[in-house]
């Protein structure tokens, strides 16, 4: 059944809705019934294990065979004929098929049934031998998801590290796991994404901007060869003269890397420049024999910060919007926390697709759709014309994509095009390119002042993931964010959703609650 998954969902099986019908088939659905009757003893033992129908390109070349006397060469040569659609090679084809079938005693009716079915299937179909390997592949990721699943969600992410839009995707799926992935930090990263214990993820230092190969083995050789650093002066103390670049520092800071020292961020990217400037000259001279580089001021006790790197931070940290905005420039997405966070609830009130949806093929060019998320790129335009338009990236927690808001729509909405701000676009898909569009029609910005703050918190969670340590940490949470609102929740079991009002308990809709939720039970719970 894994094999034929991969097989029945190309387009020549779906065009022939195989795909339903091997589900309807399977689980005794729907009766099999033969492609003609003549055709049902001679082709059973090739379609049997298909429930009756045509799933593998073997299967079209062996009833080439059976029913028409084809050699295996010519089967194969029939099957490349088909895949080509070319109108007078098929009919040159059908005469050499329909004389072979019917010198094996078959009728014409029998025969054209058969060569209908083949036709639109062939050109577009798995071979048995690519489905096995496939179902083998995902049999064995399944199993590891399963069993390891921090260690394989790791993997998964190094090897789309430079396709943020599928980072989103697995990001949003770590969290629905439970699986906590943390930004980047000099004292415990490696250079990709590396699992810690069950259900921690680091970021890899590679993934940064603007940091590369050659720094990220530096940080890491100093930080084996030396100790942890304690402190971001110790850290330029350790580290080679190579990582002591003003671009990199920068990036590491804005990605987070050294949070865990107790810096802010804002603190950081207030001092380090001239930091860098006193270390690397004091580097430089080092480097050159003049004086060793700590150990030669003369009045510097072990382990105190070098000369030029004993400051004052500031302890003030940046709002959350603009640290996120600068965390999501380095790392290509948002990891700390997220803008949407807490709004799940909002979004959904309005918004009747998903933007992973889109982009993952369950909408058909053309439909019109709303969806809800945030501005995080924004590119105003002029036509020949002069006419003013505008692109803007608008990602949900799942994904992104680019709304094109051509000019008469431009003209109502450019005031309300604004990077960071949280919107509801309604558009047209447009699927022509190679990656989906949406041409926006209307444009919303819903005011969050008091978002959700007399309306019920609900929350959905799946039947499996009630157990005591759960509840347990449920009640802390709700207890904790005491307000006027009343708590739901969806039960969602394998048949059927239960609703339950918890009346023991009433909170305070506000984004500390709904990120202390996304943290137990996943980014979803907040958007039933």
């Amino acid at each position: 059944d894994i094999s034929a998954v991969s097989a029945l969902y190309r387009p020549g099986p779906m065009g022939m809705d195989s795909h339903t019908n091997y589900a309807l088939r399977k689980n005794g659905l729907q009766e099999i019934t033969p492609i003609h009757k003549e055709l049902e003893e001679p082709l059973e033992e090739v379609l049997a294990v298909t429930y009756g129908l045509i799933v593998y390109q073997e299967q079209v070349q062996k009833a080439a065979q059976i029913i028409a006397g084809y050699s295996l060469g010519e089967a194969d040569i029939l099957r490349r004929v088909m895949g080509k659609k070319k109108p007078d090679e098929l009919a040159k084809n059908f005469t050499i098929f329909q004389a072979g079938a019917k010198k094996n005693g078959y009728s014409d009716e029998a025969i054209q049934a058969l060569w209908d079915v083949l036709v639109p299937f062939a050109g577009y179909a798995f071979n048995k031998a690519h489905s096995a390997a496939y179902g083998l592949v995902s049999y064995w990721t399944a199993y590891l998801k399963a069993n390891h699943p921090a260690e394989y969600m790791a993997a998964l992410l190094t090897s789309v590290k430079d396709d943020k839009d599928k980072s989103a995707v697995y990001l949003n799926e770590c969290r629905r796991m439970g699986i906590k992935v943390l930004p980047p930090n000099v004292n415990e990263s490696e250079a990709n994404f590396a699992a810690q214990g069950d259900d921690v993820i680091l970021f890899g230092l590679s993934a940064v901007r603007n940091v590369g190969t050659n720094v990220v083995e530096s940080i890491i050789r100093s930080r084996k060869a030396k100790g942890k650093y304690s402190s971001f002066p110790d850290y330029l103390d350790k580290v080679e003269a190579v990582v002591c670049n003003k671009r990199t520092t920068e990036s590491l800071i804005k990605a987070g890397a050294f949070d865990e020292m107790g810096h802010t961020r804002k603190g950081l990217t207030a001092q380090y420049e001239p930091m860098i400037d006193n270390v690397v000259a004091v580097k430089r001279k080092e480097a050159e024999g003049q004086f060793d580089l700590f150990g030669g001021m003369g009045d510097e006790p072990s382990g105190e910060p070098g000369f030029g790197l004993d400051v004052e931070f500031t302890t003030e940290e940046w709002d959350k919007t603009y640290l996120l905005a600068q965390e999501r420039e380095m790392l290509g997405l948002y990891v700390s926390d997220h803008p949407l966070f807490g709004l799940e609830h909002v979004l959904s009130d309005k918004a009747d697709a998903g933007i992973s949806q889109l982009t993952g093929g369950e909408h058909a060019d053309g439909a019109v759709v709303t969806i809800g998320g945030i501005i995080s790129g924004l590119q105003r335009k002029m036509t020949k014309q002069g006419n003013a338009w505008a692109i803007a990236t608008v990602e949900d927690l799942a994904g992104s994509i680019e709304c094109m808001f051509f000019p008469a729509t431009y003209q109502l909405v450019s005031t309300q095009l604004v990077e960071d701000a949280v919107v509801f676009v309604k558009g047209r898909l447009d699927k022509r390119e190679d990656v989906p569009r949406l041409v926006a029609m209307e444009l919303q910005v819903p005011d969050l002042s008091n978002a959700g703050a007399n309306a019920p918190v609900v929350l959905t969670i799946p039947a499996t993931r009630i157990t005591p340590p759960m509840v347990s940490r449920l009640g802390e949470i709700l207890t904790h964010h005491r307000g006027d609102s009343e708590v739901r929740i969806k039960l969602q079991g394998p048949s059927k959703t239960t609703v339950l009002r918890l009346d023991r308990h009433r909170v305070k809709p506000d984004p500390a609650l709904f990120g202390d939720l996304k943290v137990l039970l996943g980014p979803s719970c907040l958007a039933g």
